[in-house]
């Protein structure tokens, strides 16, 4: 199987695919030992043809495709797009234009919830893929005739889901609910992690100011280290210790030794040296410059009859319009929206609000009740006189 190795050549089938108006894209990448995804493989496939494009190659440019994937008249097709637009934007430093995702496509068409590529191929096309080279080493040169037949296929099925899934979404009029859940895919800021935002990611209760100065500090510095070092979060530090240290604040070596979150020693680290140079600097923060802490919302109870009530209305929605409860609503944007009329969750924004959230607000405020028919749960509106 032949894979495409010269800049020369990769150029000639980028020109090619440039003439069509969808081009399916894949990536084979590692990044278990490093913060940045490692490109290992490129598959790319038009109606006319399909190839491999090996970016390890010696000497080879992949500004031909960079160039393809900024051309706004080709539609790039990717399933769970997120990991490999993510190592564009790494290698080209832009997000590919119009791009469309075919997992997202499939979850506002009724197949579920970020349903797999192989469940997506099975299910449209009427194919068993064979995953089994699916965690092989993509570095090692050469690759196997198993290997590339693997990654090919991930691209060629891809053009009958593509078409497939465009189809339902113009019959079933989701076009712009699609437009909705690519906003985020094709935003650089979803792939450019400051450092300084970096707390953000921790889901983890702070009670007192001066410790979310030190979570926020605490996250910044682990996170610029893993960019500098190119190491993953966790082999510096794991969410759980990075909290310890928020909380604990240990401005000695010495009072590492009694932390179980950090291995044995730790304290006489270069990492821990920095470490408690941050948080010296929390500690002399005078209070006004301090963190607010997130105001408590206060109101009914997300786990009493209101919260029930919606988890029914959702129910009866995601029926209705055959798509998963979970892509309209999850547990927590049910909490979050009982709490806040304007909670900042999906669940009260673009499609998601006009089919269920609007109307979850509606129940929460005495507007409408549920009824139980033959039909299933319909909506009644309570009189407010």
């Amino acid at each position: 199987m032949h894979v495409i190795t010269a800049t020369a050549e990769l150029a000639k089938f980028c020109q090619h695919a440039a003439q069509f108006d969808f081009v399916t894209v894949d990536t084979e990448f590692l990044r278990e030992t490093t913060y940045w995804p490692k490109l290992c493989l490129v598959q790319a496939a038009t109606t006319e043809q399909a190839v491999l494009i090996d970016p390890l190659a010696k000497g080879i440019d992949l500004s031909p495709l960079f160039e393809l994937m900024a051309n706004a008249a080709v539609t790039k097709v990717f399933h769970a797009a997120r990991q490999d637009v993510e190592i564009f934007v790494k290698l080209s430093g832009d997000v590919p234009v119009n791009l469309f995702d075919t997992q997202i496509a499939a979850s506002v068409c009724g197949y579920g919830d970020s349903v797999s590529y192989d469940n997506l191929v099975r299910s449209v096309v009427g194919v068993q893929i064979d995953k089994s080279s699916r965690f092989t080493d993509w570095s090692a040169r050469p690759l196997s005739e198993k290997q590339l037949t693997y990654a090919l296929a991930d691209v060629t099925h891809l053009r009958d889901i593509y078409v497939t899934l465009r189809a339902k979404i113009d019959e079933m009029d989701r076009a712009s609910w699609v437009a909705d859940e690519n906003a985020t895919l094709s935003s650089i800021d979803t792939y450019i992690v400051k450092p300084e935002d970096a707390w953000r990611r921790l889901k983890m209760k702070i009670n007192r100011p001066r410790d979310l100065a030190a979570l926020k500090a605490l996250a910044a510095w682990r996170e610029q280290r893993a960019q500098d070092n190119d190491q993953p979060r966790g082999r510096i530090l794991k969410d759980d210790a990075i909290y310890e240290l928020a909380v604990q604040r240990p401005l000695q070596a010495e009072k590492f030794d009694k932390m179980r979150v950090v291995p044995r020693g730790f304290g006489r680290s270069a990492a821990a040296s920095e470490i408690i140079k941050v948080l010296k600097e929390v500690e002399d923060l005078p209070k006004d410059s301090l963190p607010t802490l997130p105001a408590r919302v206060h109101g009914p109870s997300p786990k009493g009859p209101i919260g029930d009530l919606i988890r029914v209305l959702l129910k009866a929605v995601s029926e209705r319009e055959g798509v998963a409860a979970r892509i309209i609503a999850t547990s927590d944007d049910i909490d979050a929206l009982v709490l806040d009329d304007n909670a900042d969750v999906s669940a009260l924004k673009g499609w998601r609000r006009s089919i269920f959230g609007d109307r979850a607000l509606a129940i929460k405020h005495g507007r409408i009740g549920l009824a139980a028919t033959d039909e299933g749960i319909i909506e009644v509106p309570i009189s407010q006189s």
